[in-house]
């Protein structure tokens, strides 16, 4: 049997979605800022799929821009932001918890003289109302809090901080990774006082190389890229036609009968944390109800290291992650894993299990037996 767990760092294409990006990359291949006919048949694609994102985010189609992916998307948005509202302040929150195109853009704008503030989590990995509302001053231009935490899913409360941002700072922008919160959870970011969000298609069983940046109409963004000037000049450059028609219909697809769907995976995340918590020195690190996302399972394994168990694993067909996959080139200890207190023990032991929609409850359970078959074997030789 195969499983294929890693979900959080990308999703099987959806027949349907392939089907729709072949036929436009074959048959609709105008450039869409062209003014013949084919042309036109592109610019339709682009504007179609912005009235499906429209209507998924009860937003303004102009309030939304496609980029290459969320790392893009979040650089444009947090970077962006900074640079235009400098003026009025150079200090800005986010958690300790971020993505690395989060983490490290700050980074970024740290060397640049921003002030940026990394805000602790508790032990279920959320930034709780009471430190954001401690840390926000009147010199706070931007907030950026992730919506969904990508390694151990974490649900924070964006819709509270969002309400806390504009209550204490009205001009403050707030910014919300979504990445792995779109196609998982309604989002509507206008009620949720979200100023800028950021989403992918490879994460919703789109194609990868698209993404979505939703900025709320009248929010200071600087460009970051320049060009030809398409999409208003926030994000130039030829649009990339069949992976925004793939996304939009892998949005659709991934809202229709959301409710049943995420009642379904929560059962199976339910059970796996379960069965998993009976195995002798496993620790499950995701806060369980809905505190935890739907999709995540992270879990320690006292004494083996990551990477063994994870090849491991790989050997009898199942495919997991130690990780962020945009951080798995870069050797060290998740900045997660520490910021939510995780013993020693478990800080490089830990493995990420994630679903989608083709994950079944016969591949879980087969992880689970394949598990409790290897880990006494694998003990043997753990780190004294």
């Amino acid at each position: 049997m195969e499983a294929y767990l890693d979900n959080a760092a990308t999703t099987q294409c959806d027949a349907r979605v392939a089907e729709t990006v072949v036929r436009v990359m074959t048959e609709i291949y105008g450039n869409p800022s062209s003014m013949h006919r084919k042309g036109f048949e592109a610019e339709q694609y682009v504007r179609n799929a912005r009235t499906t994102f429209a209507k998924l985010l009860k937003a303004q189609e102009k309030e939304l821009f496609f980029t290459s992916g969320g790392t893009e998307s979040n650089n444009i948005a947090v970077i962006g932001a900074a640079l235009a509202n400098q003026r009025a302040g150079k200090r800005i929150l986010t958690s300790s918890v971020e993505h690395p195109s989060v983490s490290q853009t700050m980074d970024a704008l740290e060397g640049m003289g921003f002030e940026i503030v990394r805000l602790p989590v508790n032990e279920q990995g959320m930034v709780t109302p009471q430190v954001f509302r401690d840390a926000m001053t009147k010199d706070t231009i931007l907030a950026s809090i992730m919506m969904v935490n990508n390694e151990i899913g974490s649900v924070q409360p964006v819709q509270e901080l969002g309400a806390i941002c504009k209550e204490c700072q009205p001009a403050c922008v707030f910014h919300v990774d979504a990445v792995q919160g779109f196609g998982k959870f309604r989002i509507a970011p206008k009620a949720m006082n979200i100023d800028l969000l950021s989403a992918s298609g490879h994460k919703i069983h789109g194609p990868k190389g698209v993404g979505l940046l939703y900025v709320k109409e009248r929010t200071k963004l600087r460009p970051i890229v320049f060009g030809g000037g398409q999409q208003g000049g926030l994000r130039p450059g030829t649009e990339n036609v069949p992976g925004i028609a793939g996304m939009a219909l892998a949005a659709e697809l991934a809202y229709d009968q959301l409710e049943d769907k995420q009642q379904a995976m929560y059962r199976l995340r339910d059970e796996f944390a379960k069965q998993l918590s009976a195995l002798p020195g496993v620790r499950v690190h995701s806060p369980g109800g809905r505190e935890g996302a739907a999709h995540i399972v992270s879990a320690g394994f006292s004494g083996i290291r990551s990477e063994v168990l994870l090849h491991a694993l790989e050997e009898r067909g199942i495919y997991v992650s130690s990780g962020s996959a945009c951080a798995s080139n870069k050797p060290g200890i998740s900045d997660t894993l520490k910021s939510i207190g995780l013993s020693k023990e478990f800080l490089d032991s830990t493995l990420r299990f994630s679903f989608g929609v083709y994950t079944t409850e016969e591949q879980l359970h087969y992880c689970v037996e394949v598990l409790s078959e290897i880990l006494p074997r694998l003990s043997r030789y753990a780190r004294r």
